[in-house]
């Protein structure tokens, strides 16, 4: 008789923190077959169905929700053992290992970087930038990582946050990047219903965490947006704008070769950026550290887009969190 094992434990947790069998395979890697398999053995062995598949998506049964607590209480407990293992190895050598860093694509990361070598005792700091913020969580519960930069995506909500500190670093506005010879890039801010019949640049479906609230501000604009260039790298986005499309953008984005960055008027759509700590490791116990120095990374990067700094100056709610650390901090 096949026996449970921890990646039979993943499964059925990321079925229950997803709610779909297609978004689970994608998280942990897997084809849906295998997927499906992993949920198959599990039911055999515990001899019950764990899920019923609804319009909603995938629901835990009764027995679901038993095995699915009963799940997260073992990985939690085989994390520690891992976390206080890999503790002890270090100190036994008696030197700091690696700082590991996550992050989704942002503009100070590379400050926030230099800053942890000054706050945090380590031997090295290695990074890991991943294309979406739910596999970087992903990284940051197992412990593949000891902290993270993240934005906050759809159905965070829902997903278990073990061993984890998790803090609002800022909330972002998305700007609006332009063709520079697009008659809106003269205005000084640009209304998201005057962008109602452009072609848009996206990253791929399963990278955009807020999919949803962008459907919905647009809607509330009078649009359905038309998503025609799936690209998740810059350098090619950049060159599908600068010939004719357009695509949300980070406020601290810069123009030129080809392109305008706009805000958008009202600020409709926002992001908040969020730090994770996690509670073992290099960084624990140094959270307000890591966070003021996330704050003093995010600062440095104000000038690269003087229409954000103007925007900072006007919206202090949305950067709260920064000026109290920094002040704090004594910066």
């Amino acid at each position: 008789m096949p026996e449970l094992e921890l990646r039979h434990l993943r499964a059925v947790c990321a079925i229950a923190e997803e709610g779909s069998l297609t978004k689970a395979a994608s998280r942990l890697g897997l084809t849906q077959p295998a997927m499906s398999a992993q949920l198959r053995t599990v039911e055999r062995i515990v001899g019950g169905r764990l899920f019923d598949r609804t319009p909603g998506g995938s629901v835990p049964t009764d027995l679901g929700r038993q095995v699915v607590g009963t799940a997260r209480l073992v990985l939690d407990e085989v994390e520690q053992l891992v976390s206080l293992a890999r503790e002890r190895t270090r100190d036994r050598a008696g030197a700091p290992g690696p700082l590991l860093v996550g992050g989704v694509p942002t503009l100070f990361f590379g400050h926030f970087v230099e800053e942890l070598r000054r706050v945090i005792p380590c031997s090295e700091v290695r990074t890991e930038i991943m294309p979406g913020a739910s596999d970087l969580l992903e990284l940051l519960v197992s412990g593949q990582v000891h902290l993270g930069v993240l934005d906050r995506f759809e159905g965070l909500d829902r997903r278990e946050l073990r061993g984890l500190e998790v803090r609002r670093l800022v909330s972002e506005p998305q700007f609006v990047a332009l063709p520079e010879s697009d008659p809106l890039a003269g205005q000084d801010d640009v209304d998201l219903a005057q962008l109602a019949d452009r072609d848009w640049v996206a990253p791929p479906d399963e990278f955009v965490g807020n999919r949803i609230q962008i459907f919905t501000v647009c809607a509330e604009a009078g649009f359905t947006p038309r998503f025609s260039h799936h690209v998740n790298e810059a350098s090619t986005a950049r060159s599908l704008v600068a010939n004719g499309a357009v695509s949300f953008a980070l406020p601290q984005s810069r123009g030129g070769d080809g392109i305008v960055i706009r805000p958008l008027r009202g600020s409709p759509l926002m992001v908040d950026l969020l730090l994770a700590t996690r509670r073992e490791g290099p960084a624990a116990g140094r959270a307000h550290d890591v966070f003021a120095a996330a704050a003093r990374a995010y600062r440095k990067v104000l000038p690269r887009n003087p229409g954000y700094a103007r925007w900072w100056e006007e919206h202090p709610e949305a950067h709260r969190e920064i000026d109290a650390a920094l002040l704090l901090a004594g910066d």
